[in-house]
């Protein structure tokens, strides 16, 4: 009888351990993570309670919370709330939360360490808690000016200050608004969600990865012109039709145009006409490790990074063979990039070789305005010299003076620029990047259209021109 009784007892004390270890590793180990799960509403609705901190754009408030007479203390608003939702995100007592709402959400909630003082003094004079206020560096106009120019449009609009990484505007369509899913009907915040599709609620500039077509061919003239065996008059071969190494697959032009009756031309006029067999052999001539590295040094390290939403990673890809290589060194093959990547590219170039580290939040403030945290901007990488920045510029321009970038021209400005047209599945994507002024840039952008049809020159350098316009016009820099 006590064998038996015996095996019951040390039956209940294990399962009693692993109880408590279970216990343990929910409230210890897993607590930070449970704790930020968008999914988990009953922190979420132990939030309502207090007063959350506003997001601001330029001295406006464009998220904010108001005092309700229901179950929820606070309902959390959001003006022009589709023009900055791919920033704001929602914050939803269904969904969770999302954008600057998640990534933020300790300072918006009052619970980051940085607002421990205003905590304490709310402790002993008995006022309410409150959330800490997110200042972001976004520009107002040029904001609204990129999601109007996208109206239509799947796509997205990056602009960036180049001399310091600020995130100037951060655009994404089609878009959606986050009133509707921040409600307090949850019946009203199901519906509105069933009906928005995927790319409403995906952010095109920094989520997606696509490829980037003739934009790349900026990084590959970066690597060529910084190996010291290429000026931008350098002449290269550009034939009409190049057939890629050991197979018998040819790769042409645009339209299968010649580049130039000649066979060959200046690197500046490869890059001013987008010229692919001239680029393509260029980047077998370079060889792979080359190209990689300085794509690699722009950023395109696949690893993807916060500043401080997530930026998914973008990268060259494999690369198996010299053909590969070649067809890669025009933006295709497994080349793939966020828009942000794309206009980290331009940024580089405009800042005198310097990427600069994006970011997205200026300063972080108490409830009482007083700034408990500033953003100082940092240098992620070197990829070329003062000197081949200078080179690069001034082949850039002569694509938007004389070449496929011509729509992206402002009267009495002079603009750099790239253009890519992008083959894929669908409709060719249309990228265009650039900066302005090209003498002493204030701005540099990258516009993607998704499966747009046309190409870059014609669809998304024109965005780009109503972009840097809105900008300088308003006294941007």
């Amino acid at each position: 009888m006590n064998a038996p009784l015996r095996k019951v007892a040390i039956s209940v004390l294990v399962l009693f351990t692993l109880l408590i270890v279970n216990v343990n590793i929910i409230q210890v180990v897993r607590a930070d993570s449970l704790r930020e799960n968008p999914r988990n509403t009953r922190i979420l609705a132990e939030e309502y309670d207090r007063e959350r901190g506003a997001i601001v754009v330029d001295g406006n408030e464009i998220a904010s919370s108001v005092p309700t007479e229901d179950s929820l203390t606070y309902l959390r608003q959001y003006a022009q709330g589709p023009v900055y939702a791919p920033v704001t995100g929602y914050y939803s007592v269904i969904y969770g939360n999302t954008g600057i709402e998640r990534a933020e959400n300790d300072v918006l909630a009052g619970t980051d360490d940085r607002l421990w003082v205003r905590r304490l003094a709310d402790l002993f004079t008995g006022r309410d808690p409150s959330g800490g206020n997110v200042q972001l560096t976004l520009d107002g106009a040029t904001q609204q000016v990129a999601m109007d120019a996208l109206d239509g449009l799947t796509g997205a609009v990056v602009a960036l200050e180049p001399s310091t990484g600020k995130v100037l505007a951060l655009a994404s369509t089609p878009t959606f608004d986050p009133a509707q899913l921040s409600s307090h009907d949850p019946a009203a915040i199901r519906a509105y969600r069933e009906s928005l599709d995927d790319d409403q609620i995906t952010n095109q500039a920094i989520s997606e990865r696509y490829p980037p077509g003739s934009i790349f061919k900026v990084i590959v003239s970066a690597a060529a012109l910084s190996s010291g065996d290429y000026a931008p008059d350098t002449v290269v071969p550009a034939p009409q039709e190049l057939t890629l190494p050991n197979t018998a697959t040819t790769l042409n032009n645009f339209g299968n145009d010649p580049c130039d009756p000649s066979g060959q031309q200046s690197l500046t006029d490869a890059l001013t006409i987008s010229c692919n067999t001239a680029f393509a052999q260029l980047g077998i001539d370079l060889g792979e490790e080359q190209v990689r590295e300085m794509a690699e040094q722009f950023g395109l390290d696949d690893e993807g990074f916060e500043m401080p939403l997530p930026v998914a990673g973008s990268t060259v890809g494999d690369i198996a063979t010299a053909a590969e290589l070649g067809v890669a060194s025009i933006g295709q093959q497994n080349v793939v990039v966020t828009p942000l990547q794309a206009a980290m590219i331009a940024a580089a170039v405009a800042n005198d070789g310097s990427l600069m580290r994006p970011y997205l939040v200026d300063s972080v403030q108490a409830p009482d305005l007083t700034v408990v945290d500033q953003t100082d901007p940092e240098e992620m990488s070197r990829p070329v010299s003062p000197e081949v920045a200078d080179q690069l510029t001034g082949m850039m321009t002569s694509v938007v003076e004389n070449g496929s970038g011509r729509r992206a021209q402002i009267s009495g400005v002079e603009v750099a620029g790239k253009t890519g047209t992008a083959e894929n599945a669908g409709p060719d994507h249309n990228w265009f990047i650039g900066f302005t002024p090209a003498a002493d840039p204030q701005i540099a952008v990258a516009v993607f259209v998704r499966n747009g049809g046309g190409t870059g020159g014609d669809l998304s350098a024109p965005i780009a021109r109503q972009v840097m316009e809105a900008y300088l016009g308003q006294g941007g820099g």
